[in-house]
């Protein structure tokens, strides 16, 4: 059964819908990855395995392999051993700077761990005769943003990165070889990671914290989501017959600056501290998209609902001006407590605490 929603409400139904079992999480050590694996670990207690690269050892616990993406014969012998029957495939290198710079580390994480993974997945099956269901996420930046945004599916991809073109390459990838598989493009997952410094949230307040100035751009467009709706969206998914490509974009589009008012603002943090500048004031490396925030139409018709409520999810905390943060109301602050209320769960949907 697919969530539903009740005059334009999300309704969570529960339990959620199962995956086929067990399930193989990839890139735990992303913000998506990462709480996937949590939410999926509570739904589903000891039928989910997440992988993460063998030199992340602070990285561990219940239900953690290493497993490096470039080694298939040790991600074989996981299959052998758990006979996995479906994969959420989050793995990848985002640090768009050192892609730019090391174009075979890039090529090496993000291409040469997608074609290890459909070695791995080539002629295995499930139960029923069917594919191991395979979700594979991408990521809006395969797109330049040198437009208004509202990217739809048919848009030819135009990264201006190294790390845009080797997500393109690594769908291409899975779009020849596993056709019944389902790729989800994302934009900025908002959720907690596992060394408190990654993800958007993570990184900017942990500028904030330490009383560091922070420079987010005031062109750079995205959509960025709760990590409670995409943890939802892949158990739907995963247990549908979806196939293709889908942009899973949600309904606000905020600029990096704005992403950062919202953080600064929410959390209480010294208004000062955050500066705002255009792209082009970067520098070359790496370079920088502009508008890529997508149209999710395609897959919302497709699930039949919404799948994303907006980050953030309460207008109060929407920016309405380049001063707004500056702005804060007696008797409202704003705190650390808040943020972690609000901004990295969403506070209308169920929670799973990491």
């Amino acid at each position: 059964m697919l969530p539903g929603r009740d005059n334009g409400r999300a309704m969570i139904l529960h339990p959620h819908p199962a995956p086929p079992l067990p399930l193989l999480i990839t890139g735990i050590a992303g913000v998506a990855g990462y709480n996937a694996l949590a939410w999926f670990q509570q739904q589903f207690p000891g039928q989910v395995i997440g992988i993460r690269q063998r030199d992340n050892w602070r990285l561990s616990g219940p239900g953690i392999e290493a497993c490096d993406a470039e080694d298939p014969v040790q991600l074989a012998r996981l299959f052998d051993e758990h006979r996995f029957q479906s994969v959420l495939d989050c793995a990848g290198n985002c640090a768009l700077r050192a892609c730019e710079l090391d174009r075979a580390l890039a090529w090496r994480t993000n291409v040469e761990g997608v074609r290890n993974l459909l070695t791995v997945l080539d002629g295995r099956t499930m139960l029923d005769g069917r594919d191991v269901r395979l979700l594979h996420l991408s990521i809006d930046l395969v797109y330049s943003g040198d437009r208004d945004g509202n990217y739809i599916e048919r848009d030819p991809p135009d990264p201006v990165t190294e790390y845009g073109a080797t997500m393109v390459a690594a769908e291409r990838m899975i779009q020849v070889a596993a056709p019944a598989a389902c790729i989800l493009r994302i934009s900025l997952p908002m959720g907690i990671s596992f060394n408190g410094h990654a993800g958007a949230i993570d990184w900017i307040q942990s500028r904030f914290r330490k009383s560091r100035p922070a420079t987010l751009y005031f062109d750079e467009v995205r959509t960025p989501t709760y990590t409670d709706c995409l943890n939802e969206l892949h158990a739907t998914v995963l247990s549908s017959d979806l196939r293709g490509l889908y942009h899973a974009s949600a309904p606000r589009q905020l600029s990096l600056f704005e992403i950062a008012q919202v953080i600064n603002r929410v959390g209480g943090y010294e208004p000062e501290l955050l500066r705002g500048c255009p792209r082009i004031e970067a520098g070359p490396i790496p370079p920088r998209a502009g508008n890529v925030s997508m149209n999710g139409e395609k897959l919302s018709a497709a699930l039949g609902y919404q799948p994303f409520d907006p980050w953030p999810n309460d207008e109060r905390f929407v920016p309405t001006d380049r001063q707004w943060h500056f702005r804060r109301e007696t008797g409202d602050p704003g705190s650390p407590e808040l943020l972690a209320e609000v901004l990295y769960r969403n506070p209308a949907r169920g929670r799973t605490k990491v």
